[in-house]
């Protein structure tokens, strides 16, 4: 299964969270988790970011309930 198909799943799924750094990143985009959650089932895997010690992770750009563009890193456990 690709990547992006894994990550929607979870989604999908409801099998995911939000860690505090990205709770925070969200107030101050003016983002909730619905607008998030589509973002991630619409778009697509603009990056992979392997520089991490703590596992790959995985920008997603896509859009916003009220039509932004978005970004949102992604990371498996």
């Amino acid at each position: 299964m690709a990547t992006i198909q894994r990550i929607r799943q979870k989604i999908i799924d409801r099998s995911y969270y939000f860690s505090s750094h990205a709770e925070d990143e969200m107030l101050d985009d003016q983002l909730e988790r619905a607008d998030i959650e589509p973002a991630i089932l619409k778009g697509k895997i603009d990056k992979k970011l392997t520089r991490d010690k703590r596992g790959t992770r995985y920008r997603i750009k896509g859009p916003a309930t009220d039509g932004r563009t978005v970004n949102v890193i992604c990371r498996f456990k």
